[in-house]
């Protein structure tokens, strides 16, 4: 996982509430092995509608998903962040969001912020208005900035510094690469090793 600090860009006005990890990634495309690959289906249904937002070619290469409440509801299939992040968006900014689908976003680098709901609305509507609006999510700094808001948000401080470090659930174990040696050392050759 690549460390995150600044994440700067334009973004993508999802003007819907409770989008579940169905609507996110189908389940037909979960046959994958790979965590790479989902981006192409992304809000695969939802985007055979030539007027969804995803097909506006202003909304191009943005990094930044802004949704309604609950976004990530359903299953708890890790496929729907691969999905996101795949696609190119690095933050998604909402008023709430499934649990598990946050956890989910966190383990990849992924970065779910819930702001406000006026927040939110303030900002779907300023990109709406102008899909050149770029946003700004500082994570060292806690906060989300664009013309007209600059508002802090809370994440806890374990997640904040993994973030920060880069450090998914195997890096994490890397860094006790060492220990993790010197204890397999020890074993006894007798005992299994897998």
């Amino acid at each position: 996982m690549e460390p995150v600090e600044m994440i700067e860009g334009t973004a993508v006005p999802l003007d819907r509430s409770d989008v579940d990890t169905d609507q996110i990634i189908p389940a037909q495309y979960l046959k994958r092995i790979e965590r790479t690959g989902f981006g192409p289906f992304l809000f695969d249904e939802w985007r055979k509608d030539p007027s969804f937002v995803l097909n506006d070619p202003r909304y191009e290469g943005a990094s930044i998903l802004i949704a309604g409440s609950n976004f990530g509801s359903g299953s708890s299939r890790e496929h729907a962040p691969w999905a996101l992040e795949d696609y190119g968006f690095r933050a998604v900014i909402a008023p709430s969001f499934a649990d598990i689908f946050r956890n989910n976003c966190f383990k990849i680098g992924l970065v779910p912020v819930e702001l406000r709901a006026e927040s939110v609305r303030a900002l779907m509507d300023a990109v709406l208005d102008d899909p050149t609006t770029r946003i700004v999510v500082d994570l060292p700094g806690r906060a989300v900035r664009a013309p007209g808001l600059d508002e802090t948000f809370d994440i806890d401080e374990f997640t904040h510094w993994r973030l920060i470090e880069g450090l998914d659930d195997i890096g994490l174990s890397l860094r006790n690469e060492e220990k993790i040696s010197a204890f397999e050392a020890l074993r006894p050759s007798w005992l299994p090793t897998a």
